[in-house]
């Protein structure tokens, strides 16, 4: 299980998204910045950002 918070990534939110493999993880990440914090879905998915996603990723 992978899991990141927007917390760590500098957003004040509580929100802690997990996923299975690390593409489930961008998936339900990229969801949530979209929904919830007014993000681009292609600004989600440049590689800079999925770059630095992967980078606060912790593994369980």
């Amino acid at each position: 299980m992978y899991t990141i918070s927007c917390r760590d990534v500098g957003r004040d939110c509580d929100c802690v998204v997990q996923g299975e493999t690390e593409e489930e993880i961008m998936k339900n990440a990229a969801e949530h910045a979209v929904k919830d914090h007014g993000y681009k879905e292609q600004d989600i998915m440049s590689s800079e950002m999925r770059e630095k996603i992967k980078s606060y990723m912790r593994k369980s």
